[in-house]
């Protein structure tokens, strides 16, 4: 079907692309320590853009099977749509070499059937039961998915590919005198052992009683140290900066690369290429190669985020971070965002840790002024582990990126971002 798209397009004089998709997914999800709710869902679809008299026009339908007088319509209506357009059409990209990038797809995940998955499911609400007790509720969820997506240009591209994926999800309440609460969560694109299961639960219960434990802090200026979820928050700020849209309108607080961001040792790292990495692929969503991409280099910046739309626009080139499914336009999205390791031993820090914030929705991206709430810390004082919540850690994202005091040695995964402990100067209050 394809092919007689491609056949009706080029009777055009048009430029066209072709992004087309089939995928689906099995999610679970526990409640109370029992299954309560399967669900499958299905997709697929094809999106269409076409470029004409230098204006884009796009459009869309579901399903991969359809009539020709279907996707003549299809043509019909994106080429109508690109002559009265009034987004600016820069061009596709022509072909380059993608890379391999091993570890995306499962075959396990692809062809385990429902009934199975459920039973799966099955077993982890009945780990959640035998770890219960009394005063702690447990929840939690499992999803599975395969998706197989391809596309095509005028310009000569034609990439296909294919992926699967696996979530696993665990929440814990403990109530007694107060409430604690913990959670989990972790991406995979291989069908993972359940004793991965069973840890999520672990780690989900020890977080919670922590939480349980955790009264406020006393307000603190100084030394803090983030574990990578908590820096996840503070690194977004700039990462938002970066998005070579933003540059191009004036959003971003960089106008071109070689500034200075943060001190030697810092390094950030946009890689597409990382073996099973969730969010690894070897083409993005225009047909540009997948790439590792240094956009923080010794503290000082590198490269953007690009498209190919605005590597045009900027006379850049695109490093393959046009993301998208098949009822949107690609957009700037980072793959797998990883910050390098450092040279100092965090493992044994004592001090002040904040370990997960919330509200970083919150954070103004221009002035990089944060204001987010702890939702666990601990001070670590001879060996003691002290928990806090509910104080907010105040700074400046900016200013906390160039004070970096220290940059752990051990890398941690959290779905697509990769990072060791930092340790910097911010507020509690």
């Amino acid at each position: 079907m394809i092919d007689e798209l491609i056949g009706i397009l080029e009777r055009e004089n048009v430029e066209w692309e072709i992004y087309w998709e089939k995928g689906r997914g099995g999610s679970f999800r526990i409640e109370r320590e029992r299954l309560e709710r399967s669900q499958r869902k299905f997709h697929s679809g094809i999106g269409l853009r076409v470029g004409y008299n230098g204006k884009l026009g796009f459009s869309y339908i579901t399903g991969l099977n359809h009539e020709r007088k279907a996707l003549e319509e299809l043509v019909k209506r994106t080429v109508k749509l690109a002559r009265v357009s009034e987004v600016p059409f820069s061009g596709f990209p022509t072909p380059s070499r993608v890379p391999r990038v091993d570890g995306l797809y499962d075959r396990r995940i692809d062809e385990i059937p429902f009934e199975e998955a459920h039973s799966l499911a099955g077993e982890f609400a009945a780990k959640m039961r035998e770890l219960k007790y009394d005063s702690l509720t447990l929840s939690g969820s499992i999803a599975l998915a395969v998706s197989n997506y391809g596309i095509a240009n005028s310009n000569g591209i034609f990439f296909e590919g294919r992926g699967t994926g696996m979530s696993v999800s665990a929440y814990a309440v403990k109530r007694g005198e107060r409430t604690g609460s913990g959670s989990y969560y972790q991406a995979y694109r291989s069908l993972q052992p359940f004793e991965e299961l069973e840890g999520a639960i672990q780690k989900a219960v020890e977080e919670a009683e922590l939480s349980y434990r955790a009264g406020k802090a006393e307000p603190y200026s100084g030394e803090i140290l983030l574990e990578p979820e908590a820096f996840r928050a503070i690194l977004g700020i700039l990462l938002e900066n970066l998005f070579g849209d933003g540059v191009y309108y004036g959003r971003s607080r960089f106008s071109k690369p070689g500034e200075d961001v943060a001190p030697e040792g810092l390094e950030v790292i946009d890689d597409a290429t990382i073996p099973a990495g969730v969010g690894s692929f070897p083409f993005d969503g225009e047909g540009n190669p997948g790439e590792r991409t240094v956009l923080v280099e010794d503290g000082v910046i590198r490269s953007f985020l690009l498209d190919e739309t605005y590597a045009r626009f900027l006379n850049m080139e695109s490093t393959g971070n046009a993301v998208r499914d098949f009822r949107t336009m690609p957009h700037i999205g980072t793959s797998n965002v990883v910050v390098g390791a450092g040279r100092d031993n965090l493992e044994e820090f004592e001090g002040v840790v904040v370990k997960k914030v919330f509200g970083e929705h919150t954070a103004n991206p221009v002035s990089g002024d944060f204001s987010l709430t702890v939702e666990l810390g601990y001070l670590v004082r001879g060996g003691e582990v002290i928990p806090f919540r509910d104080n907010m850690l105040v700074g400046n994202a900016f200013e906390f990126l160039r004070a970096l005091n220290a940059i752990g040695r051990k890398v941690y995964r959290k779905g697509s971002f990769y990072s060791p402990r930092v340790l910097g100067i911010a507020r509690l209050v």
